[in-house]
């Protein structure tokens, strides 16, 4: 067989072999870098309540290696792995009252690393004196909150006040702690709720239906910058009705998206709130973890998915713990981002216009990574009227009759007046918000208004 065939068809494989160039302005997290140092200026969730207890657990986030535990008072701390002394594990002390006792030398340290005991040392000697007056053992301040423990891991001139979201406290939502940990990092698994469309080939399309038949369907792709906060919206067309479908990012890496299961566009649906509240947290480079509520209830999804087996297909689409054949046959968000590599490589991207909301919260990450290069601290959540972040991931369905005559600007307006609204009440007190919202899409329905 002759050559020229296969010239002819310009088989690209040779001239386009490249080693991937890792980004290492976004990808690299571990301290001292530039990422690194932006990330530890927010609280971020490192650990479930339930894997803390007295036995002292090894964690690592940002790239440090930790040891978490509980005192018997049950007070919780979260401290560097290496004992200030010999650098003996702290994973292998021992939990008491007051702290925890390392090992090897029975130094006993407070949750906040101040050194209480010196074991063998004569306590009253000037040497140990001016050791527990000038030296802790690094420790970070955490707060327990619904079944998560979040730290704040940066300069402590720095500290913000701990964010907290409307949906936080959704009426007849219940929210359910869980992890889901990714062998890739962390931007690889962020990037996917700016990427509203991939729910509707991964989730819908190429492995079968892994929610709802309407997912599969192909929607208006709409992005929205406000301040920190970023918004996808993927908005079908199902018969007679129109999904408004909201993933959510406010960075650095706090995230929600609409129901898993509970939304279909096949029923009318009003300000439906997000399947999972969660944070994408970097463990090194090469890991990250998300940190996150389930939410289930009427606003939520049904109660019947509260389960381990929910958790993971609320997270990832299928279950994580399947055969590497099952995994070819019907991939979910982790063989999809997994896939891609261990680390972030974005040169070799081909970038289109439903990757603006990728695109758009990159930017400004990288921006706000100089800025604090430069000296500038960088934003954080902003509380409306002296209440909660208000945020906008969500489910809405209304029935709107397709139009016989450009029905795709329709649905995009449709979805343009449901967030305008909903950014015209921001400023209204958390417990109208709501309701209003609710009323609103109603009325807005019953008119077959939308505009």
């Amino acid at each position: 067989m002759g050559n020229n065939k296969f010239i002819e068809e310009d088989f690209r494989g040779y001239k386009q072999s490249t080693v991937p160039k890792i980004d290492e302005v976004l990808a690299r997290t571990n301290p001292k870098t530039a990422c690194g140092e932006y990330l530890r200026r927010y609280w971020h969730p490192v650990a479930l309540t339930s894997e803390v207890s007295h036995i002292p657990r090894e964690i690592r986030i940002l790239g440090e290696d930790l040891v978490i535990f509980k005192t018997s008072k049950g007070n919780i701390g979260l401290v560097h792995k290496a004992c200030p002394h010999r650098r003996a594990s702290m994973a292998y002390g021992k939990t008491e009252e007051e702290g925890i006792r390392c090992c090897y030398h029975g130094w006993l340290f407070s949750p906040n690393g101040e050194i209480l005991e010196t074991p063998g040392e004569d306590p009253e000697s000037k040497q140990a004196k001016k050791l527990r007056e000038t030296f802790k053992l690094g420790a970070y301040p955490v707060i327990e909150f619904n079944g998560l423990v979040f730290s704040y891991l940066g300069p402590m001139d720095k500290i913000p006040e701990f964010p907290h979201y409307d949906s936080f406290e959704i009426p007849g939502n219940t929210s359910s702690p869980y992890r889901i940990d990714y062998n890739c990092n962390w931007i690889q698994v962020l990037d996917a709720i700016m990427d509203p469309l991939h729910t509707s080939f991964l989730h819908g399309q190429s492995s079968g239906l892994q929610f709802s038949e309407g997912f599969a369907e192909v929607g208006e792709i709409e992005f929205y910058e406000r301040g920190i906060q970023y918004l996808g919206c993927n908005t079908r067309r199902i018969n007679d009705n129109v999904w408004v479908r909201v993933n959510e990012l406010i960075l650095p890496n706090f995230t929600q998206a609409g129901a898993a299961f509970a939304a279909d566009g096949t029923k009318s649906k009003y300000f439906g709130r997000s399947s999972f509240t969660r944070w994408v947290v970097p463990i090194d480079d090469h890991h990250c973890v998300a940190l996150a509520w389930a939410n289930f209830g009427e606003r939520g999804d049904p109660i019947e998915y509260n389960n381990q087996e929910g958790y993971e297909r609320i997270e990832a689409g299928e279950i994580s713990n399947r055969t590497k054949e099952e995994k070819q046959k019907s991939p979910g968000d982790a063989e999809a981002v997994e896939g891609m590599g261990s680390i972030s490589s974005h040169k070799g991207e081909h970038l289109m216009p439903t990757d603006k909301g990728v695109m758009i919260y990159r930017r400004r990450t990288r921006k706000l990574i100089k800025d604090l290069e430069q000296g500038l601290e960088p934003p954080q959540p902003q509380k409306t009227k002296g209440e909660v972040v208000r945020t906008n991931g969500q489910d809405t369905v209304l029935k709107a009759p397709k139009r016989s005559n450009n029905d795709r600007e329709y649905v995009k307006s449709i979805c343009s007046s449901v967030m305008n609204m909903q950014f015209d009440l921001e400023e209204m007190p958390l417990k109208e918000r709501d309701n209003s919202i609710i009323k609103n899409l109603q009325q807005m329905e019953a008119r077959g208004n939308f505009d």
